[in-house]
Formats: structure tokens, C-alpha cells, sequence
């Protein structure tokens, strides 16, 4: 493993000091249009690029729901494009709960402190300080880079990278491949330090279920009573055990897991795949959470007063479902609510799966390589989502690289909408060589 600690390049320090800054900056994202949108952090992204001679575009979909794109020239223009992105938003955070201001970008014992820190605003300073210094030191990516930073990635991109796809396609021309955040961390397996690149995600499906009855007064029995019937639905739903399917990505990791560790693992016995993944440490989180499809219900909303029984009663459920399985997950999912119930989507996004082999991911394995010698490098399936699922409307692959090196004690997936959100100075300056080292080569 590397144990030197390199004197920070004026690269390093800038990507410290735009996470801290870009942290300060509120940019709620609470679902329902009410937060402050993402233009003060995006008017603030294109200062920094503007700055160093850059001419990037700004646009909102929506008011204050702002996106920023900028098209940096290759040295073969002949190549298809690489997008680089990451999303301005962040979920809500309640200062109360927190013991550093969630909103106050402070640093202490060597972390970052703050909403966004590991999601996402740390990448999206690292990709800001490496393309800030491509500038100023006059350097050239081998391909175009297509740098984006999008509104509401914390709400299933509608005002972001779903709109940009959708009404504005010809931002992304020539692009093939893109990189994005939650992958490329490390964790530590046996001793040994490994990196998990994310090469797969489970598709969404936040959906809405309702159930319909007959009003009535609450003293009178009432045996179509939309409440008992929605109720009903979500216990079952709920309670559901998906039984296990290991995807390829999910398989590849767990073999490459075993390999490092030495610990031996039945592909048919779950308990044995348990034992496994626990190696991962923090990390189990993630992947524990992408070896079966699963739905957990979110949110009940039902009747007005306690006497009047009403006539119809609603749930939220919010579903991960397996690469391949979404028809199959809908069947389950009306069989297992019943008569009475019906189901509107609130968001649904695809499911991803692409090679971990091949030029790009040869050039990711490289630049962590050169930064950490002798480090595994896995491919791994995230649980969650990220805005790679609309680029791949346009045909483009996406991957998880947003490279940290990181002290096995700190809770990373914990990290992710989490209380105490916090990041590592020095992972993010590990990061910015790392990403610096891949687009040089990409």
C-alpha cells in the first residue's frame, strides 16, 4: 500500500477549498419544487470555469432548476466524446441532528464537513480543480471531454439530466462513454486495499399505490374500507423475501472478494454470501442491498378525521429492482397487493449493467494503479442510482469514478444522506491526481 503523503498541488488545494464553498451552498433538493434550486451553485460553477477562459452553457429547465455544460476540445476530434458529470443538488439536512452545520463546508480532524460532501459536491469539485488546471497549464485530453453538471439527480433528474437527454441531446454529440460518481472508492479486504468500481445499478421504481373503498362513518362496519385494504397491501409488500439472484457484476465481485481474502463462498448459499460481503466493511451497505430486488414502502397518506372512514387511501414504494428484472418485479408486486390496488408511477429509471474490461476501464484501473500501487481494482453493483441512467437514453455507457482513498474505519456508504456527512481532505486529494492521471490518458 502507499503510505506517503504528497505535498497538495495547487489543483488539490483548489478542489479542497470549491468542495468547502460548494457546501456552503443550499441547494435543497426536497422532491416537491419547494427548495432553492440548483442556479446559485451553478452560477457558481460557471464563475470558476468563466474565470479561467472557459465558455461554458448555462440553462435552467425550470426556474432556479439550473444545469451547466461545457464542451472541451480532444486531441482527436475523430474520437467519441467522454462525458464527465455530476449533479449540483443534494437531499435535505436538518441542522439539529448534525454535530457540524450541515451547510457550513467547515473542516475539522481532516475531513470536510457538510451536505453533499460525499454526495456529490466533493467529485464535482475534483472534476472543477482538474479541468480548472487543464486550462491554466495548458494540457489537452487525448478525446473531447463533455463536462456537465446537473439539477436534480436527488429526484430522478427530471429538471436535470432527464430534460438536458430529452430536449437539449445535441450537448452530448459523439459521446459513447461517461463517468459519474460512486465508484472508484477504496475499502479494505484482508489487509489489503481495494477499489470498487461501479460498473452497475439497480433500476428505480418509486411508485404510488391506491386503493379505492366507500366512504362511511367510522361507527358504522364497513367491510370495503380503503384504509384496511391499502394496509394490507403494504404488509404484504413489505414483508416480501425476494430470494437471491447474483447478477454478473454482483458474481464478479464476490469472486474477486473471496480471491483477496481467502474466504470461500457457496453461489447457492446465502448465508456464505452474507459471511462474504460483511468483508466489505462499510461497503456491505451497497452491495448487501443489490443481491435481490426489493421494495420497502415509504411513505401512507390516508383519511382526514377519526371518525370518517375515507373513501381511498394512498402508499409510496420505493423499489430496486435487478438489471433484467423490472416485468418480472411489476408481476410480483400486483400479485402481491391484491384486488383493489392500482399503482401510478412517481419515478421509474432503468436498470444498468455494462463490461468491466475494455479501453476506458483500462485507463480508470491505470490511474488508480499509478496512485496506488499494487491496489485490486473490482467492479461492483450500486444500489442506488445515478444520472448515468438517462445518458444511456442516448446510447452512452456510463460508470461510477469518483476516485477516494479512504481510512477503513470511516462509515462510506453510511456517508450518503446520512447525519455527519464527511469526507477526507486527503481522499479528495487523492482523487483529483487520480482523476487528473485518467484524463490524460482517457
Amino acid at each position: 500500500m502507499s503510505t506517503q503523503t504528497p505535498t497538495p498541488t495547487a489543483a488539490e488545494l483548489d478542489a479542497v477549498r470549491i468542495c468547502r464553498e460548494l457546501i456552503r451552498i443550499d441547494s435543497s433538493n426536497y422532491g416537491d419544487g419547494s427548495g432553492p434550486g440548483e442556479r446559485e451553485a451553478a452560477e457558481y460553477v460557471m464563475g470558476l470555469l468563466t474565470e479561467v477562459g472557459y465558455e461554458p452553457e448555462y440553462f435552467e429547465s425550470a426556474d432556479r432548476r439550473a444545469n451547466v455544460v461545457l464542451r472541451i476540445p480532444g486531441a482527436d476530434s475523430f474520437r467519441p466524446a467522454l462525458v464527465v458529470h455530476g449533479h449540483l443538488d443534494v437531499v435535505p439536512a436538518q441542522a439539529r441532528d448534525w454535530k457540524m452545520d450541515p451547510f457550513g463546508g467547515d473542516e475539522m480532524d481532516g475531513m470536510i464537513w457538510g451536505r453533499g460532501a460525499v454526495d456529490m459536491k466533493d467529485m464535482d469539485a475534483m472534476i472543477l480543480a482538474v479541468v480548472r488546471d487543464m486550462k491554466r497549464n495548458g494540457w489537452q485530453p487525448p478525446r473531447d471531454l463533455i463536462i456537465a453538471f446537473f439539477a436534480d439527480e436527488e429526484h430522478g433528474g427530471t429538471y436535470g439530466a432527464r430534460w438536458a437527454v430529452e430536449n437539449r441531446p445535441e450537448l452530448f454529440a459523439g459521446a459513447t462513454e461517461a463517468i459519474s460518481e460512486v465508484g472508484g472508492y477504496s475499502v479494505e479486504l484482508g489487509g489489503q486495499r481495494a477499489y470498487l468500481l461501479q460498473t452497475a445499478e439497480k433500476g428505480i421504481a418509486w411508485l404510488r399505490m391506491i386503493a379505492e373503498g366507500t366512504a362511511g362513518h367510522g361507527s358504522q362496519i364497513n367491510t370495503d374500507n380503503a384504509v384496511t385494504r391499502l394496509a394490507g397491501a403494504v404488509a404484504r409488500i413489505g414483508a416480501h423475501s425476494w430470494g437471491t439472484e447474483l447478477a454478473p457484476t454482483v458474481r464478479a465481485l464476490l469472486d474477486g472478494v473471496s480471491d483477496v481474502t481467502g474466504i470461500a463462498y457457496d453461489p447457492q448459499d446465502r448465508a456464505s454470501i452474507d459471511a462474504l460481503v460483511t468483508s466489505l466493511g462499510s461497503a456491505s451497505k451497497f452491495v448487501g442491498a443489490t443481491l435481490s430486488t426489493w421494495a420497502n414502502p415509504t411513505q401512507l397518506d390516508a383519511g382526514y378525521k377519526a371518525n370518517v372512514v375515507p373513501g381511498g387511501a394512498e402508499a409510496v414504494i420505493d423499489v430496486r429492482f435487478l438489471p433484467g428484472q423490472e416485468e418480472q418485479t411489476m408481476a410480483t408486486l400486483r400479485k402481491l397487493a391484491g384486488e383493489g390496488i392500482r399503482f401510478e408511477d412517481v419515478q421509474r429509471s432503468i436498470a444498468l449493467e455494462v463490461p468491466f474490461s475494455g479501453d476506458l476501464v483500462d485507463r480508470m484501473v491505470d490511474a488508480l494503479d499509478a496512485e496506488d500501487p499494487g491496489a485490486v481494482v473490482l467492479p461492483y453493483m450500486l444500489s442506488g442510482g445515478t444520472d448515468n441512467k438517462h445518458l444511456a437514453d442516448l446510447g452512452i455507457t456510463g460508470y461510477g469514478f469518483a476516485p477516494l482513498q479512504l481510512p477503513p474505519e470511516l462509515d462510506f456508504a453510511g456517508m450518503f444522506h446520512g447525519v455527519d456527512e464527511r469526507v477526507p481532505v486527503a481522499a479528495v486529494e487523492f482523487g483529483v491526481r487520480v482523476l487528473e492521471r485518467f484524463l490524460r490518458t482517457c
